[in-house]
Formats: structure tokens, sequence, C-alpha cells
């Protein structure tokens, strides 16, 4: 009986890990539909889109130079600066695409988003991928509604 009880505790607490952030996700629908605005806004080429999801001032960390935006215009910065990059690798096309949220953390005004990404993208006009990354962000709640203060994206 101690070894039912015992593996049925276990059971029941993985299934609170990995149902958290879902239900977390259904409970804060705001702060998730600010996370996928941004993205379907990359996704589109939409600078002034995924801009209009970020509060001023604000943080990224990414993985190409300079590596870190901060302040104002953050997010416009680093679209600029993505752009840039692209241009210049022969980047195209690129489409992030979001897992289901392993973290969903809302205390107050404030969230802590963590998703599994895959981005997609040509470079030269030849199909690449780069899975298993993980975008990382921060938002807060303002008058306007959730806004991202900060994000990292870490490739795998």
């Amino acid at each position: 009986m101690k070894i039912f009880r015992t593996l049925l505790g276990a059971a029941l607490a993985l299934a609170a890990f990995g149902f958290a952030a879902p239900l977390a996700a259904a409970q804060n629908p705001g702060v998730m539909a600010t996370v996928n605005h941004f993205v379907d806004a990359f996704n589109r080429g939409d600078a002034k889109g995924a801009a209009s999801t970020c509060a001023s001032p604000a943080s990224i960390i990414d993985d190409f130079p300079p590596h870190q935006w901060q302040g104002p215009n953050a997010c416009a910065n680093w679209f600029a600066a993505y752009n840039v990059m692209a241009k210049k690798a022969g980047i195209t096309d690129g489409v992030v695409t979001l897992g289901r949220p392993w973290h969903v953390d809302v205390t107050g005004a404030r969230a802590y988003v963590v998703a599994p990404a895959n981005y997609t993208y040509r470079v030269h006009g030849k199909a690449t991928s780069l899975n298993g990354s993980v975008f990382t962000l921060v938002l807060s709640k303002l008058d306007a509604g959730w806004r991202i203060t900060g994000w990292a994206w870490a490739d795998h």
C-alpha cells in the first residue's frame, strides 16, 4: 500500500507540473495573446506590430550581435538589427513556432513565460531550421494590457 501511495503521489505531482503552464495560460489569456501577437508579427515581418507588444523600456537578449538591446525602443532596434543580420546572412522567410509553454507564471501585474520554440527559415533559398530553442519572456500588465518588458532567445 505504501508503494501505491508513493506512486500515486508521484503521478499526481508529475501531472500537476505537466498541466500547470497550460492551466495558467488558460487563466491568463492576455499574457499568451501578447506573446503570440509578437510571434505572429515577427512571422509577417511586421516590425511595428512586434514593437507594439513591447513596453518602454524593454530589454532583449538574442544570439546575434550586438546580443543585447535595451531602452525605450529595444524591440524596434532588435527588429532592425535582425533584418540587417538576415540580409547579410542571406536569411529569408523566418518563421517562429512556439510549443506548449513550460511556464506561464503570473503574479499580480507581472508574468514569466518560457516556451519551446522552433525557427524555420531559408539561407540563400535552402530550407533550414533550428529546433528545440527556448523563448523566455517577462511581461507587465500596463494600462494598454500585457506588454513584453524583456525576452531572451536561446538556440538549442
